[in-house]
């Protein structure tokens, strides 16, 4: 059962008791990432994201992290798109302490510029890291490659350039314009009463709303380009990206069964015809991104270059049949099963609860049942399927492609 309460600041919190576990999880989610920012400040979501962990008025970094430790609690946080999550799991005695340091974080975090510079080189090493992973690079280059100029298609990390760009009066300003209160929900789960909705509003819900700068979010326009970026690596990594659907929309349960079939699974058609049958590649797999008001199908492979047509072309005979014939009755059942078993495995830790609640409540303004959820994924069927594949898997998509020495599939422009 979700508890929702809205402050009187218009700050929102969601609380779900959950009596047969020992833990709690406290989330604050903001309505803050990558998209809502521009060429001169990207990055500066996950930047603020670290400075958060670096002091306060009454605490050091150290003691930030001793504040957890001490407990045996866990803390963290992470940026995405178009939201920010900072996040602590503890035992359900501690909760109290645990929703007061991250409440200091939230409002009384310093920034430093002795802590700022030092954290710049840390996140500088972050990207370099970052671009040591050319499996996960060629993500960032599809996003790139569709969104093109849109925010959509920024490195959430920033560039060298805008990381060394932060100041601490930028900083400030963003919190000012970004952390208002109407885009920020606190998520609650694990064992613990209603009454701590009471203690959250105490220390989040007074705060006044600040100089929100938020605009109307520009819809981006997808892009069936290719890009291609040499690196010296021991495989190709290859991404398709197609069309896909916005969050909460009314055919997304059909994508997500399609996305099952199509790469979700070992079982998956192309984990079988890519890597089973004719052994082109270690990792293949699809999946869907959803934003506010747009959406991404990608299909990611890594092969030895002197593979890649191979590849290219056993991925895009696998989507042509699977958009021409659509599934078997078999597969749909199976996918059907999967997902409602990993729907249930995955929210049995407090922290996935916590997570589950916080985005929906953020991004959607709704929460549905389980029992809800079960029946739109049983209402899935295979005509349904078919149209969503006939709709997104069309000739128009984009390539992005990760590659020693530009080598390239011949079908690559």
């Amino acid at each position: 059962m979700i508890t929702r309460h809205t402050c009187p600041n218009g700050l929102r919190i969601v609380l779900e008791k959950i009596p047969t576990v020992r833990s709690v999880a406290v989330g604050v989610w903001i309505g803050a990432g990558s998209r809502y920012e521009n060429e001169e400040n990207n990055g500066i979501s996950h930047f603020l994201e670290h400075m958060l962990f670096k002091g306060t008025k009454e605490r050091s970094a150290r003691q930030i992290a001793e504040a957890f430790d001490s407990i045996g609690g866990q803390v963290n946080a992470f940026t995405s798109k178009e939201y920010t999550c900072y996040y602590a799991k503890v035992m359900d005695n501690h909760v109290s302490h645990a929703l007061n340091v991250l409440g200091d974080m939230f409002f009384n975090s310093i920034f430093d510029e002795a802590e700022l510079e030092k954290e710049k080189n840390v996140v500088l090493e972050e990207i370099k890291m970052y671009e040591d992973t050319p499996d996960d690079i060629v993500h960032d280059l599809l996003g790139e490659a569709v969104y093109q100029k849109h925010p959509l298609g920024y490195p959430i990390l920033g560039t060298e350039t805008t990381i060394r760009s932060f100041t601490r009066e930028k900083l400030n300003r963003y919190v000012d314009e970004m952390y208002s209160p109407d885009q920020v929900v606190v998520s609650i789960a694990g064992n613990v009463d209603e009454s701590f909705i009471k203690e959250v509003e105490a220390l989040f819900g007074k705060y006044k709303n600040l100089s929100s700068a938020k605009e109307d979010l520009e819809v981006p326009t997808f892009h069936d380009q290719q890009l291609l970026k040499k690196k010296d690596t021991e495989q190709a990594h290859l991404c398709f990206g197609f069309n896909g659907l916005p969050l909460g929309d009314k055919d997304s349960y059909s994508l997500i069964v399609m996305n099952n079939v199509l790469g979700g699974s070992m079982s998956s058609r192309l984990f079988q015809e890519v890597r089973e049958e004719k052994g082109l590649a270690y990792s293949v797999f699809s999946y869907h991104s959803a934003h506010k008001d747009s959406g991404m199908l990608t299909v990611y492979a890594g092969t030895g270059a002197d593979q890649l047509d191979s590849l290219y072309e056993t991925i895009q005979s696998t989507l042509s049949t699977f958009k021409g014939k659509g599934m078997t009755s078999k597969e749909l059942l199976y996918a059907k099963e999967q997902l409602k078993g990993n729907l249930m495995l995955g929210l049995e830790s407090t922290n996935a609860r916590m997570s589950r609640n916080g985005k929906n409540e953020l991004m959607l303004g709704y929460h549905r049942t389980m029992d809800e959820v079960i029946e739109r994924i049983d209402g899935v069927t295979l005509d349904s399927v078919k149209e969503i594949a006939e709709n997104v898997l069309t000739d128009n998509f984009a390539v992005s492609l990760v590659s020693p020495d530009e080598i390239k599939p011949k079908s690559f422009a």
